[in-house]
């Protein structure tokens, strides 16, 4: 089982840290929601979920 990450887009304010910590994983589109990707470096997603302000994020195994 691979891990995976899960958003609660309630909380989510697209604040763009998770994608400056784990740029390959996550990505705000043009309308500014959040598309994840795979989470292939898994100490940079840990990072990110750790550094999300709003607590948004989730990374399950």
């Amino acid at each position: 089982m691979t891990a995976r990450v899960v958003v609660d887009r309630e909380v989510c304010m697209s604040a763009g840290v998770c994608e400056l910590e784990a740029p390959g994983v996550f990505e705000l589109d043009a309308d500014g929601r959040l598309q994840v990707g795979e989470p292939t470096d898994l100490a940079a997603v840990e990072t990110a979920v750790r550094a999300c302000p709003t607590g948004a994020l989730q990374l399950l195994d």
